[in-house]
């Protein structure tokens, strides 16, 4: 497990997490916005994007934020989402992790967002107030 201090950059955007048919296919509006992630399987489409995008009938739910871990993390490093993922959960606190080939981004729910943030930083990581990236 890792002891290394993190960077974590809050994104800007509101995110809602949606669950369509697996059949289906990638909708248009999964793209608007500059940060969506798309997962297909077997049993489910699920996208994460912009929440101001979503259409009404979409079941999603609403409400994320992201924060974005800053950096390139290497594939070696072991127990990163570990450590967040259980500095959280003692504080009561549920994520939704999203892993790309670069970095994770750490989804909590907007409500839970200040606490979140605190725990994080009471832990010894550094907080910076971000965008989406350019």
């Amino acid at each position: 497990m890792t002891n290394q201090r993190l960077t974590f950059e809050v994104l800007a955007d509101s995110l809602g997490v949606c669950k369509l048919d697996s059949n289906q296919t990638i909708p248009e509006w999964a793209y608007q916005g500059k940060f969506f992630s798309i997962t297909k399987t077997p049993d489910e489409l699920s996208i994460v994007c912009s929440e101001m995008v979503i259409p009404g009938d979409v079941q999603c739910e609403i409400g994320w934020r992201a924060l974005k871990i800053a950096g390139i993390l290497d594939f070696g490093l072991i127990g990163i989402l570990s450590v967040v993922a259980t500095a959280l959960a003692k504080a009561g606190l549920s994520i939704f992790a999203i892993s790309t080939y670069n970095t994770d981004y750490i989804l909590v729910k907007s409500k839970d967002l200040e606490r979140a943030l605190h725990t994080l930083s009471s832990e010894g990581h550094e907080i910076i107030m971000g965008e989406f990236e350019k």
